[in-house]
């Protein structure tokens, strides 16, 4: 038997014998969701995202909307940015670098994982996409820029496409139409990049394009690796668009996936990735304003003041300050897409946010797999998620998709970067 069959033979084994006997039990939403005491064995629970393609079929939407794909064959899209003609930019690429496991059940769940995502090599790259005449089909598809180190968030501003690549926040020149780079990319700033056990790096940035918001991951679950390689981990950054110089914006949200400035507000938004190994329906992953000089809890607690005991030596009054999250979007559906409406998408979806949720992979009845809407009532998250783009796990128990980022455009379409089939997608009203 080859060490990778073996390896997984063993995975299912070891998986099979810690998960007998745990139930999932319904997610909450919203405010105050349901918190159930933490459950602690040799592994969590996991189910594998068997991938398969997508053949003729393709992912659901509401009545009186449609969807299309707009490229196809991409080298893992991340995340999608509306330039101010209309051309979309995707980037597309994987990050990380292998760090120690610390005990068997890391090697286990790292060849679990590995099975659900694509074996596509990512691109280190940014894809121009063109629909020169405004029919819905993107005919032209071009490599913008290439040799970047796994770009992932993407914003425009002062006449510059910024890129949070795994390392640095970068920056190209931009002239309205340009279909390919001048030239390298100028750095503005280093990101922490050591170990980059959660290597996205999400970004924002201000209405008057003065600032820039970058997300960053922490290095562990929750400081197994040690505190040392946290440094600067599990932040929010915010940055100067002119000089390069960044404080931290919010701490302790332990892996800020997509950010968004709120428009009409001007206040920051963000989903974030919560920790695992308390069980099935533990923690919330969470939609959230972000408040300047706010801690949310990591490595401590989680959800204000839920004490996680893993984290050590404690440190009872930053409990004691952590604010709770606006809103659960349920336990790890892992939301990696974030983007508010406009009255464009239709009246049922005007007001409220879209999320990306990747999906699970540590739950025995799986999560996630799809874009929600969350609804907005005066300024804040309220109500139900509802779902608005669905079927990326069939019912057939194998996956098609999985959604990362979400970016609405102005003309009034939704635009999904999908890395397990390396499709963009585009959901529109129809006429």
């Amino acid at each position: 038997m080859r060490p990778t069959y073996a390896l997984s033979a063993l995975a299912m084994a070891l998986l099979l014998s810690a998960c007998g006997g745990e139930k999932d039990t319904p997610q909450t939403h919203g405010p105050d969701p349901q918190m159930p005491q933490a459950e602690r064995g040799l592994l969590p629970s996991m189910k594998i995202a068997e991938p398969v393609a997508w053949g003729d079929q393709k992912p659901s939407v509401p009545e009186g909307y449609s969807i299309s794909a707009i490229a196809s064959d991409l080298l893992v899209p991340r995340q999608t940015l509306v330039l101010p003609n209309g051309d979309i930019l995707v980037a597309e690429g994987k990050g990380g670098t292998e760090a120690p496991k610390l005990k068997p059940k890391d090697v286990i769940a790292s060849v679990i994982k590995a099975q659900g995502n694509t074996k596509v090599k990512g691109g280190n790259r940014l894809t121009l996409l063109r629909d020169a005449d405004g029919d819905g089909k993107y005919e032209l598809k071009t490599v913008f820029a290439e040799n970047l180190n796994a770009p992932y968030g993407l914003a425009f501003a002062n006449g510059k496409i910024y890129v949070a690549n795994q390392d640095a926040l970068v920056s190209f020149d931009y002239a309205d139409g340009q279909t390919k780079a001048s030239g390298a990319p100028t750095t503005l700033t280093e990101l922490p990049s050591k170990i980059n056990h959660h290597w996205t790096k999400s970004l924002a940035v201000s209405p008057d394009g003065s600032q820039l918001y970058v997300g960053i991951g922490s290095n562990s679950n929750v400081t197994e690796r040690g505190m040392e390689v946290e440094l600067d981990r599990a932040q929010i950054w915010q940055i100067d668009a002119r000089s390069g110089a960044h404080k931290p914006y919010a701490t302790g949200v332990r892996n800020p996936t997509a950010l968004k400035i709120q428009p009409g507000t001007g206040t920051l938004w963000a989903v974030a990735n919560e920790r695992d190994e308390l069980g099935p329906d533990l923690v919330p992953d969470y939609l959230t304003s972000v408040r300047e000089g706010g801690f949310y809890g990591w490595p401590y607690s989680y959800w204000g003041q839920h004490v996680d005991t893993r984290a050590q030596p404690q440190d009872p009054a930053k409990v004691a300050s952590a604010i709770k999250p606006d809103y659960s979007l349920g336990s790890h559906v892992a939301a990696l897409g974030l983007d508010f409406s406009i009255p464009a998408m239709g009246d049922k979806f005007a007001d409220g946010v879209f999320v990306g949720e990747h999906g699970s992979w540590n739950r025995d009845n799986p999560v996630g797999y799809k874009v929600v809407f969350v609804p907005f009532s005066n300024g804040h998250a309220s109500g139900e998620p509802v779902d608005f783009a669905t079927g990326f796990r069939g019912t057939d128990g194998k996956t098609r998709g999985r959604p990362v980022g979400v970016t609405v455009d102005p003309k009034g379409a939704l635009i999904i970067a999908d890395d397990l089939s390396n499709t963009v997608w585009r959901v529109t009203r129809n006429k």
